[in-house]
C-alpha cells in the first residue's frame, strides 16, 4: 500500500435566501466528478464552498454532528448530507466518504473554509474529461485575517482529486496521508485551491490548540521526542520560513498574525509532546 504525505442530524433552520448565494446561472455539471465535503457547524462558511462545487455531478457533506444547521443548508443548496457524529478525526470521516460515492469517476476532497476558484474548476474539468488516471496534489491560496496572503501557497501540496480506483482510504486523525492503489501515477494541479485558514483570532486559538495536540499525538505514536528547545527551534524556524522567506511581511498584521499563530502551533506541539506526553489521544475535540 502506497502513502501520499501531505498533507444525528442539525437544528432545522431557515434555508431562505441561502439560494441568493449560488449565481444566477446554473453551471454544466461535470458527470463522473463527486466532491466530498466535511462539515461542522459551518453555517456561516458552507454557502460560498458548496457555491464553488456547483460544477460537480454531485457534492456530497460528511457532517459530524452540527447543531448549527449545516445539514440542513447543505441539503438546500443541493447535497447530499451524510451524518456521522462520532468525530473519530479527519482520515476516518473521508474514509466513511467512500461508501457513499459509487458511480463516481472522480473524488474532489473540499473543506468547509476551502474555495474552488475558477481557475481551479476548469482545471479538474480539463482532467475528467481526458479521462486521466491519478491522484493529485493542490497548494493553498491562503486568506487569513480577512486578508490574500499572495505568495504564500502550501507546499508539497496536499493530493485531493482521485480518478476511480486509486484512492484506498485515509490514515491519520489530522494532516491525513492518504492511501493510494500501488502503481497509482500522481501529479500536481497548477491552479490553487483558495483556504480561509483563519479569520478570527478566537477561531484561531482554538484551532491552535486542536492542531497542536493532534500533532503531539501523531508524534507520540511514531515515538519521537519533545520538549521546550525543540519547540523553541522548530517554531523559530518555521517564523523564519514563513514570515522572511515566504514573504509574510509583505501582508501587515494579518500576514504576521498567520505566522505567528502557525509558530505558536508548532511550539505547543512539542511542549505537549514532552509535558503532556502520558495523556494524548487523537480524540481531540472537533
Amino acid at each position: 500500500m502506497r502513502i501520499a504525505e501531505p498533507y444525528a442530524e442539525a437544528d432545522e433552520v431557515s434555508c431562505g435566501g441561502l439560494l441568493d448565494a449560488q449565481a444566477d446561472a446554473e453551471p454544466e455539471k461535470l458527470k463522473g466528478l463527486f466532491i466530498v465535503v466535511l462539515a461542522r457547524n459551518e453555517a456561516r462558511r458552507l454557502p460560498a464552498c458548496l457555491n464553488s462545487s456547483r460544477f460537480a455531478e454531485r457534492t456530497l457533506v460528511i457532517d459530524d454532528g452540527s447543531t448549527d444547521g449545516t445539514a440542513s443548508i447543505a441539503r438546500a443548496l443541493g447535497a447530499q448530507v451524510e451524518s456521522y457524529p462520532d468525530w473519530r478525526g479527519f482520515g476516518v470521516q473521508r474514509t466513511r466518504s467512500l461508501q457513499h460515492c459509487q458511480g463516481a469517476r472522480y473524488l474532489f476532497f473540499l473543506d468547509a473554509d476551502e474555495q474552488i476558484p475558477p481557475a481551479l474548476q476548469a482545471e479538474i474539468s480539463a482532467i475528467v474529461r481526458a479521462g486521466r488516471s491519478g491522484a493529485w496534489t493542490v497548494n493553498w491560496e491562503q486568506v487569513a485575517f480577512g486578508k490574500t496572503l499572495t505568495g504564500m501557497t502550501s507546499a508539497p501540496g496536499m493530493p485531493r482529486l482521485f480518478s476511480a480506483g486509486s484512492l484506498l482510504g485515509f490514515d491519520g486523525a489530522a494532516h491525513e496521508q492518504a492511501l493510494l492503489a500501488p502503481g497509482t501515477p500522481t501529479g500536481q494541479l497548477k491552479a490553487l485551491l483558495r483556504h480561509y485558514s483563519y479569520d478570527s483570532v478566537r477561531t484561531s486559538l482554538k484551532k491552535l490548540n486542536q492542531y497542536a495536540m493532534l500533532g503531539a499525538a501523531k508524534r507520540a505514536v511514531r515515538g519521537q521526542r519533545g520538549g521546550v528547545w525543540r519547540g523553541l527551534a522548530s517554531a523559530s524556524a518555521l517564523f523564519l520560513r514563513l514570515y522572511v522567506l515566504r514573504g509574510g511581511f509583505l501582508h501587515g498584521g494579518a500576514g504576521f498574525l498567520y505566522c505567528y499563530v502557525r509558530t505558536q502551533e508548532c511550539f505547543f506541539r512539542y511542549a505537549a509532546l514532552r509535558y503532556d506526553r502520558d495523556t494524548l489521544t487523537e480524540a481531540v475535540e472537533r
